[in-house]
């Protein structure tokens, strides 16, 4: 008979790498509000992707955060977003994207490539509901 002792340990593993990575990803979330190229949102959503598998409680602590909870909840719950929430969030998207094309990035390839992305995110902030 095969060994069952190996699929708790692994288990256990997992979860403990999991709960890193929402933690290294709550970390990011938060320097992402104050580096605009950052990106806050995917790293907070991916924080709680994580907790949901790895951590009850930890998961629990992000969506009930005062500062961000209510953004993430609504998103995972498809409510939407409110229109500051849009406006803020494509203002800061376009800025560091312009000044990124402007002064930062040289090769024409990877200037496209921004401009579709920040096209992508933005389709995608628009096409959500907009929260009264």
């Amino acid at each position: 008979m095969g060994n069952d002792n190996k699929a708790p340990a692994t288990k256990t593993w997992l979860r403990i790498l999991l709960v890193i990575a929402g933690t290294v990803c709550v970390g990011l979330g938060i320097v992402g509000i104050f580096v605009p190229v950052l990106p806050t949102t995917p790293f907070l959503l991916l924080a709680a992707a994580c907790y949901a598998r790895s951590s009850p409680r930890f998961h629990s602590w992000l969506l009930n955060n005062k500062w961000f909870g209510s953004y993430i909840r609504n998103y995972l719950e498809r409510k939407g977003i409110t229109l500051r929430a849009k406006i803020i969030t494509l203002s800061l998207l376009w800025t560091t994207i312009g000044v990124s094309v402007a002064f930062a990035v040289e090769t024409l390839a990877l200037k496209l490539i921004l401009i579709i992305i920040a096209i992508g995110v933005s389709i995608h902030i628009l096409s959500l509901r907009t929260l009264k």
